[in-house]
């Protein structure tokens, strides 16, 4: 049986005229590659949409509007190139175009660190935390919240993001990485926080420490040594500090638990993203009431925890 042909991106864009001819050889040339979806798409559709509408400075909300629009021969080169990328070296689309895209606001994204994605995100604007919730609210009055803090913040996101749901919150952001803080820097810049979020270099609390906070929010390295050998290429152009938890994915977790009341104000409260293994913190931590929160991509990823429920 003879091998498939690879396909060649750069040149074979050439003989495609329209964004929705585009559109079809991209999710044919990425499921016939097997790449791997988990940087903000699940699928091959939904992400050669993303790089698509991104790359030509369109909005990514409605391909249709723009499907049947012809594409010149320097929009094809580009797309052809970054099509092309996106196969060879596996690089995340958002790396490609420099951009993502969390909770509906836009971030700078490259290699300094992860690409944006976390279950808080959605959460954050859930009647969870918006104060539309009544007696379920974990936060009741969002105007109230005057002080937030963001254990590894990355390229800045979920700092940002609690910025724009906390109106009246400063907001510390800490990372143990030089090279992610100035990315984060960029997005702060670009969102016109630099007054509200302080962006500090260290170990989780050690730059903050002394300082009390209403809330604490966290998507910590939590994966595992066994599926950090195992991860698709995909995820190895990510800073790998960021993703590795240690042996069982939950070294940072305990640190961030174990430290987390001393920086909590009374009534205040903590928001961790942990993965899938929420039984290891249930049998390790029997006396602590976790609340297991769901958002509409993940059950039970989360955990809620109030100063007055937390170790020390």
């Amino acid at each position: 049986m003879p091998e498939p042909v690879r396909p060649d991106p750069r040149r074979e864009i050439e003989e495609l005229a329209t964004l929705r001819d585009v559109l079809r050889y991209a999710v044919s040339a990425y499921a016939g590659a097997g790449l791997h979806f988990g940087h903000g798409s699940s699928t091959a559709l939904d992400e050669a949409v993303f790089l698509i509408l991104e790359s030509l400075n369109l909005p990514i909300d409605d391909f249709n509007a723009f499907a049947d629009a012809r594409l010149t021969r320097r929009e094809k080169a580009l797309l052809g190139e970054r099509i092309a990328l996106r196969i060879e070296k596996r690089l995340p689309a958002a790396y490609l175009t420099g951009r993502s895209y969390l909770a509906g606001y836009p971030f700078r994204s490259d290699a300094r660190a992860l690409v944006p994605r976390s279950y808080i995100a959605e959460l954050l604007s859930s009647p969870l935390f918006d104060g539309s919730d009544g007696g379920l609210a974990l936060v009741s009055e969002p105007e109230e919240v005057t002080s937030v803090l963001d254990l590894c913040t990355g390229g800045g996101s979920l700092a940002i993001l609690a910025a724009h749901a906390f109106p009246n919150a400063d907001v510390d952001a800490v990372d143990l990485s030089t090279d992610a803080l100035a990315l984060a820097a960029e997005n702060v810049a670009d969102h016109g926080l630099e007054d509200r979020v302080t962006l500090l270099e260290g170990d989780l609390y050690a730059p903050v420490a002394g300082r009390t906070y209403d809330l604490v929010i966290t998507n910590p390295p939590y994966v595992g040594r066994e599926v950090m050998e195992a991860l698709p290429d995909e995820f190895r152009h990510e800073p790998a500090m960021a993703l590795d938890g240690g042996e069982d994915g939950f070294d940072l977790v305990r640190r961030i638990l174990s430290g987390a009341a001393v920086h909590l104000n009374p009534g205040g409260g903590i928001l961790c993203e942990m993965g899938t293994d929420r039984d290891i913190l249930d049998d390790e931590y029997p006396q602590i009431p976790f609340l297991w929160l769901d958002s509409e991509e993940s059950e039970g990823e989360v955990f809620w925890l109030r100063r007055e429920d937390l170790p020390g």
